[in-house]
């Protein structure tokens, strides 16, 4: 069964590869101050990480700014913490395809929505996160470095040692996109 998912797995990431060469994206950013809404793609097998995004979409609301969060969750039994709440979005392993790719109407919209600002908080490189992060219609993509991937998404990447910690991470998302904002990054 393993050798089958690896093969799913191979050929899912080549039907990825060559969506995105097919794609076409126009980047735009400008300011801090000009984001409207926020895209969040996240590895929600990592609970203990909601805690930090749920106070990350309080600072952006306080600004005025919408946060939507589309996690994947691999699990059967999708936590309680994880449900109805208006913000989050969860994909379960059922909507998926043959191939890891998602085919839930959130995924469908997600990617189409053209966010500001989409920050991918992937850092297993999962393949229905991915699929999402890299079909994205947003204008500025965000992600770690990888310094083994040839063709990434992300329009800024963020170099941090592991394991990540997704508060210090979006911390410092937001302190280069004002920096960006203010000019001071050539």
């Amino acid at each position: 069964m393993e050798l089958l998912e690896k093969i799913r797995m191979k050929i899912g990431d080549a039907i990825l590869k060559n969506k995105i060469a097919g794609t076409k994206r126009k980047t735009h950013y400008s300011n801090i101050n000009q984001v409207k809404n926020i895209g969040i793609v996240w590895d929600a097998s990592k609970i203990d990480d909601f805690a930090c995004l749920t106070r990350f979409c309080q600072k952006m609301h306080e600004s005025k700014t919408d946060v939507k969060i589309l996690g994947y969750f691999p699990g059967k039994n999708l936590p309680n913490q994880l449900t109805a709440v208006r913000y989050l979005s969860i994909i379960k392993k059922e909507e998926l395809n043959i191939f890891y790719h998602p085919v839930s109407a959130d995924s469908t919209t997600f990617v189409n929505n053209r966010f500001d600002v989409l920050i991918d908080i992937n850092f297993k490189k999962l393949l229905p996160l991915q699929y999402i992060s890299s079909l994205s219609n947003a204008g500025f993509k965000v992600g770690l470095f990888d310094s083994e991937a040839r063709n990434t998404p992300f329009d800024l990447m963020m170099d941090f040692k592991s394991p990540v910690n997704v508060e210090d991470y979006l911390n410092q998302v937001v302190h280069y996109l004002e920096m960006i904002n203010s000019g001071t990054v050539n």
